[in-house]
């Protein structure tokens, strides 16, 4: 189904002194607008694929709902690009509250939030999971190989929500927000627990990144690349183990490391 997320275009090929006429698979950006109670909530630059649970992921996130039951009515107009959600409580919903730069410090320690919904809705985690290194190693390459858009077009990101050995659902789009709230999405509309749930995640550990899926609620982000130091401040304070640079057999623990466990030790404490 993922085919819908990209097209063949005509295109120019400099190889080997040349110029060619070739074909190449270039990557969909579709604009979402999401109406709120008949009001622009935003808008969103995405792949148009899985948007009812980029939508609701997206609203969670952003701390307007917490359960898909919240929502009274939920209309797609894929052809003009709007997604009219209508909440049972009508209550207002501000993008000024939800744009609004925040800089603070929460419970005494130093998380550095940039918007007030992210204090809100961002969690500590209580996970017990605990997985070791080579299942870190196997999910990465779990969720590589189902990269088929990727490989194609080279144009997204990918992520997906794990147990310790297995790949649950895996999403993609061309935002790496969008893809972990597709995942955000998909566990309140098939109401998976996630508080035991491994992310794996193509791209860099940024802040943001790191907030969202304390938003989501896992307890240990696995990442092919590298993270920024304001990521691992924020997965110190919020009890997260972030992974980092997991490629040919090896890896980088920046925080918790005590969720990461080799295989003799599973072995041991049985």
């Amino acid at each position: 189904m993922e085919e819908s997320l990209s097209l063949k275009r005509s295109i120019i090929k400099y190889q080997d002194t040349q110029l060619l006429e070739t074909e190449d698979e270039i990557v969909i950006e579709f604009p979402l607008t999401i109406m709120i109670n008949g009001q622009e909530f935003a808008t969103m630059v995405c792949s148009p694929f899985h948007l009812e649970e980029l939508v609701i992921g997206f609203l969670a996130s952003e701390g307007v709902i917490r359960f898909r039951k919240e929502i009274k009515d939920f209309k797609l107009d894929i052809g003009a690009g709007f997604a009219h959600i209508e909440l049972i409580q009508d209550k207002f919903v501000s993008q000024q509250t939800f744009s609004k730069r925040f800089i603070g410090s929460c419970c005494g320690k130093s998380r550095q939030f940039y918007f007030q919904n992210d204090v809100r809705t961002a969690k500590t985690s209580m996970s017990k999971t605990k997985i070791t290194a080579e299942q870190c190693i196997q999910l990465m390459k779990k969720m590589q190989s189902e990269s088929i858009v990727f490989k194609q077009t080279g144009g997204v990101h990918n992520a997906a929500l794990c147990s310790s050995d297995e790949l649950i659902v895996s999403r993609t789009d061309i935002g790496r927000h969008n893809a972990l709230d597709k995942l955000f999405g998909y566990s309140l509309l098939n109401q998976i627990s996630v508080k035991d749930k491994i992310l794996v995640f193509s791209g860099r550990i940024s802040s943001e990144i790191l907030t969202k899926a304390a938003k989501i609620g896992v307890g240990i982000v696995l990442s092919k690349s590298a993270p920024t130091d304001l990521a691992i401040k924020l997965a110190e304070d919020l009890n997260i183990t972030a992974v980092g640079f997991i490629r040919n057999g090896s890896f980088n623990i920046y925080s918790h490391p005590e969720r990461i466990i080799l295989e003799n030790n599973e072995e041991e404490s049985k």
